[in-house]
Formats: structure tokens, sequence, C-alpha cells
């Protein structure tokens, strides 16, 4: 199968030179991971499955100009995201050097003039606000919610790729969530439209 075809399955619909960006990057990321060991994500059709994760919230959440991603390790979501969403401007927060290492040949190879990649981690990051901030299994929803606190406002949108623990990690966080989790397959997206 093509990426074509999962993402009409799942009713993304992109151009056909942001698809040509993403099977690129499948391709550059199947090739680093044989030797680097980036992802569990081993096949290609493994890679497509979770490009399609990344993007399927483009379905659902408001399209922001400025995107922080906590944690981006092999590029889920943060450089998929950057890959869609040409017009925004997207740091990837990354501690890890072979992770770094892949996230800026990759942004580079695949003329990603909208990607900055910082070598550290999120805590550390020093940025304006930003209109959004995604993250797909790095912590709980309450540290994630502190660690970028210096990194948003009350108008920050959140976007976590959750598992199961979703409903916890909500009712943990003690204080007003604005939000939204849509269930899809194994995944649970969290979607936070502000804090109070």
């Amino acid at each position: 199968m093509n990426l074509t075809q999962y993402l009409d399955k799942e009713e993304i619909h992109l151009t056909s030179e942001i698809i040509v960006k993403l099977e690129g990057f499948a391709t550059l990321l199947h090739e680093w991971n044989q030797v680097h060991n980036l992802t569990g994500a081993k096949s290609i059709e493994a890679i497509y499955i979770n490009i399609v994760d990344s993007l399927f919230p483009l379905t659902f959440i408001k399209t922001p100009k400025t995107l922080l991603d906590v944690g981006t390790g092999a590029g889920f979501p943060g450089l998929v995201l950057a890959i869609a969403l040409s017009e925004c401007n997207v740091v990837l927060a990354e501690p890890l050097k072979k992770r770094v290492s892949f996230l800026k040949y990759a942004a580079i190879d695949l003329g990603l003039d909208n990607v900055q990649v910082e070598a550290k981690r999120v805590e550390s990051v020093g940025h304006e606000p930003f209109e959004l901030v995604s993250s797909r299994a790095v912590t709980n929803t309450k540290l994630l919610l502190s660690l970028t606190k210096h990194l948003t406002t009350s108008k920050t949108a959140y976007l976590f790729y959750k598992g199961s623990r979703v409903f916890d990690e909500v009712a943990d966080v003690g204080h007003q969530l604005d939000y939204d989790i849509v269930q899809k397959n194994q995944r649970n997206y969290l979607y936070i439209k502000g804090t109070f």
C-alpha cells in the first residue's frame, strides 16, 4: 500500500507535493533507522502508519502559525506536521544527539525552511510563546503543561498523542481545561484549547 492509500482511508487530504515529501521522509527514516535505531517503526508500512497517526489531528484542530513539538524523537509528530503545515514555523525540541542529527538532516534534505531543531530538553528552550504545543509519548499531561509554561500563554493550544491513561491524566491536572479527546484506533488525541 502506498502512503496515499493510508491517507485516503483516514480522509486526510494533502497536496501531491506534500505527499512526495512525506514519502521522502519515510524513506530517509527507514534508511537511518537500520543503522541508528531511531524508532520502533522498522518497515516503510509502519512508518506510514506513524505518519497517518501524526497527521490525523489536522482533521479537527485549528491550524497554528507556530508549533513547538516536545521530544520529537524520529519526527513524530513534529517533523511530519512541519511537512504538512509549510506556513507554520515549527520548533522541534529533542535532547538525544542521534535523533537531533537525523531531524536536522531530514529538514535540510526535504527543504523544510520552516523547521528549527533545538538539541535540548524543552525546559531549556527559550522562545516567544507558541500557538500550539504538541507531544507524543513523552510524559504525563500535568508535567507537559508545567514544562512548557514558559513557552505558552492562556491562548496556546496543546495537542498530546495519548494512550488509555489520558482520562486519569486530565483529571490529575488539577485546574480547568477546555479540551476534547478524539479517539481513533488505539490512540487518544488530547486537544486542549485553553487553560484556566
